[in-house]
């Protein structure tokens, strides 16, 4: 019953509120615009717009139309973009740093949802070094997590420093060994740590130790000791953390740096089109 042109035609109309504007965001003639709005209102038997020389108004039938019009369209274009074969599709299995679900890393989920509907995300989160574990293996297909030292893979998206964070009322003397809060197994930010307080000079041991970023922040919210994190965990809801770094007593921790990388260089189909979407919106995630 209903052309799906004419449809189109009808929205620019009622969007613009003018006929000759709407042909020239679609690039047809003013004549076209008319023909198809005659042709709409002749198979619906009714009026769509009451226009005179001035202006241009939905009528009741005419809002009508528009709200099932812009459903009409829109899954019109969603099949397009299905059966096309330029479309990417696919599962993409994609491993993602925990500390990076402390960014807007949803609104990132949601664009990659609306830019490309026929992918099918598969997450995981975890520590870096075991994300890198995985991609090797093949059991991931993208990772966008820390780059791991002397590694060159990946493209870079964001670079911050680190950061010493414990509960706002912990107190550390200028001499005393310093209680850390890290990861048991080799991670990036625990080596910095420790790197940072050997080459200080510093004495320190293992206060708290977990395998998840949730355990970490929890430690050092207990107040036992000290962590080598984002910042972004200080803006997280409830947290009592602060940067200890400030005051001058531990050394400067030095910066990470976050990737999105692929078990090749040249990616292509799902991953590729991922990748592409991560290197365009990735920066904004820590706005």
């Amino acid at each position: 019953m209903f052309d799906i042109n004419q449809l189109r035609t009808f929205l620019a109309v009622a969007d613009t509120r003018h006929f000759t504007a709407a042909g020239t965001a679609l690039g047809i003639s003013q004549s076209t615009v008319s023909q198809h709005i005659r042709r709409l209102e002749a198979a619906c038997g009714r009026q769509l717009f009451e226009r005179d020389t001035h202006t241009v108004e939905l009528t009741a039938d005419g809002t009508v139309l528009a709200e099932l019009a812009r459903d009409i369209v829109g899954l019109s274009r969603q099949a397009a973009d299905y059966f096309a074969d330029s479309a990417p599709r696919g599962r993409v299995r994609l491993g993602v740093s925990d500390d990076l679900t402390l960014t807007r890393l949803a609104d990132l989920l949601r664009d990659v949802g609306r830019a490309n509907p026929n992918l099918s995300v598969e997450l995981t989160v975890g520590l870096t070094s075991l994300l890198y574990q995985k991609l090797d293996a093949g059991r991931l297909d993208l990772v966008f997590a820390k780059r791991q030292p002397g590694d060159d893979r990946g493209t870079l998206i964001h670079r911050e420093r680190l950061a010493w964070l414990a509960h706002r009322e912990f107190a550390l003397g200028g001499e005393e060994a310093v209680p850390l809060v890290l990861y048991p197994n080799a991670s990036i930010t625990s080596t910095l740590a420790m790197e940072a307080l050997n080459g200080a000079r510093r004495s320190w041991f293992v206060a708290c130790s977990s395998e998840t970023l949730a355990g970490l922040r929890a430690g050092a919210q207990a107040g036992l000791g000290v962590m080598a994190q984002s910042p972004l965990l200080m803006r997280a809801p409830g947290s009592d953390l602060v940067d200890m770094g400030t005051s001058g007593a531990l050394p400067l921790l030095a910066e990470v740096e976050f990737v999105v990388l692929g078990r090749s260089r040249r990616l292509q189909g799902a991953p590729a089109a991922l990748a592409d979407l991560i290197v365009e919106k990735g920066p904004g995630l820590w706005a």
